[in-house]
């Protein structure tokens, strides 16, 4: 790989240090438009598999797919299978080199099929907001050390349902009582308040693309903005980090998308 498209010493340790890295233009226009085109396509005609937001009724969703509103999309998921555009941004040489600067290992790469490896769709007026969490809760490996990659396919700010993340917060170590049933940190808890006020808003422009640890507390608004607000997301881990026998994570066997 050229230096120029190297993560700099600054860059990595910044991502150990607080969780994240955000790299600007990170993706040519022509892959984004091509990207963003396929996922329009799927969202409009509703092309499965989809996760609405009624399925999970987070609030500010539908209460039912009956109720107004009930057909709002939240994810379209196994977006790596949706399309060509979605696998070459995928096995992109620089994302795969970035990725092995961050997770310090020579080691192959794979695509996790759980969860992640989806098209967030928020949309406006039905769109529902997340509550603060850690997305480890999604896999089951024998190290939770996963690096998702999420690329705004357009800009992506407070109005519109922005990620918000909280520095250094994949290095804590939360107890359980902190958290409520569906492992959403609980809402008046002094130490929550405290941890969340130290919280940032992600504000992405197209083409612009989050790396994120697994363990980072992250939530997002909804979208009180005009437009659909569309990402792609994928999740990562390296060769030797497996998942453990009988859980989700493995009955989906995950993608060699990077190989030395």
């Amino acid at each position: 790989m050229k230096k120029a498209n190297m993560l700099t010493h600054s860059e990595i340790s910044n991502f150990n240090k607080h969780g994240f890295l955000i790299k600007r233009m990170y993706v040519a226009e022509s892959n984004l438009d091509e990207m963003l085109y396929v996922a329009t396509n799927h969202l409009e005609n509703h092309i499965n598999p989809i996760e609405y937001e009624a399925d999970l009724k987070y609030p500010g969703a539908p209460d039912s797919p009956d109720a107004p509103g009930g057909k709002t999309s939240r994810r379209l998921l196994q977006a790596y299978s949706r399309d060509h555009s979605f696998q070459r941004w995928v096995k992109n040489p620089t994302l795969g080199e970035n990725l092995r600067q961050l997770f310090a290992t020579k080691n192959d790469l794979l695509l996790s099929q759980c969860h992640h490896n989806c098209v967030m769709t928020k949309a406006k007026n039905y769109s529902s907001a997340t509550l603060w969490h850690q997305d480890n809760r999604y896999w089951s490996f024998e190290e939770e050390n996963l690096i998702s990659v999420w690329l705004a396919l357009g800009d992506e700010n407070k109005k519109n349902g922005c990620l918000y993340v909280i520095p250094g917060s994949h290095r804590l170590e939360i107890h359980p009582e902190r958290f409520n049933k569906a492992l959403f940190l609980k809402d008046n808890d002094m130490q929550n308040e405290l941890l969340i006020n130290n919280a940032e808003a992600v504000e992405l422009q197209k083409g612009d693309v989050l790396f994120f640890h697994s363990k980072l507390f992250h939530a997002a608004g909804r979208n009180n903005a005009s437009r659909t607000k569309l990402s792609v997301v994928f999740t990562f881990h390296e060769s030797g980090n497996n998942p453990i026998k009988g859980t989700r994570s493995a009955r989906q066997s995950s993608i060699l998308i990077n190989k030395l």
